[in-house]
């Protein structure tokens, strides 16, 4: 178990670097669609490259992960400020966003999910760990942007994100290596958030009856 724990420590450090800058990238990718400044962009990246991760720490009572190792700071002013030099010379999309956001949330709930049941955390608490971590930044950043945020009201967001977590937390029970238990649900998340924007997979919504 102990060599199993210490296996997976590089393999969530580098999901976690990733994540952070793919949701750097699409914060800023967001925020393009605003009269922002330079500042403004690098707060909307950090808001969410950054929340989810430090609320669930919070939660955890652990110490949140980018004050233990700034590199997942530098990793996300990094990729804010290449996305921001990149989108002033380069037209893209409105919604391209929506892509380096779905990749971040499926590395995002891998690695939530993972930091929680290393802290011995129940399945269930693990996954919704694993789900807080790859949406609140989304929030965050969605609030700071002025828009309703897509885990409310867009297609497939945050169950994308927690069938992505149970899938890790039941291929783990299974026995399944930490590599391939990772690759399969970080798939599995994206695929259903990509599937979800392509053809507006969304759950039903509430609409009151006068």
């Amino acid at each position: 178990m102990l060599r199993a724990m210490q296996g997976i420590e590089p393999l969530l450090y580098g999901i976690g670097i990733a994540g952070v800058a793919a949701q750097a990238a699409a914060g800023v990718l967001d925020a393009g669609r605003k009269p922002f400044d330079l500042f403004g962009m690098v707060v909307v990246a950090l808001a969410a490259s950054l929340g989810g991760g430090s609320l669930r720490d919070l939660l955890l009572d652990r110490t949140v992960f980018w004050i233990a190792d700034q590199r997942y700071l530098i990793a996300a002013v990094a990729a804010g400020l290449a996305t921001f030099a990149l989108v002033r010379f380069v037209r893209l999309p409105p919604r391209l966003f929506l892509l380096p956001d779905a990749i971040g949330l499926a590395l995002f709930t891998v690695s939530g999910t993972q930091a929680a049941l290393a802290m011995g955390a129940p399945w269930l608490v693990a996954s919704l760990m694993g789900v807080i971590t790859g949406v609140f930044g989304g929030i965050v950043r969605d609030v700071l942007c002025n828009e309703v945020p897509l885990v409310f009201s867009g297609e497939l967001y945050a169950t994308a994100s927690w069938a992505g977590a149970l899938t890790l937390i039941a291929l783990g029970a299974e026995g399944v290596t930490p590599g391939w238990a990772a690759l399969a649900a970080g798939s599995m998340v994206l695929a259903i958030r990509l599937g979800a924007i392509r053809f507006g997979w969304r759950l039903p919504v509430f609409v009151a009856r006068g």
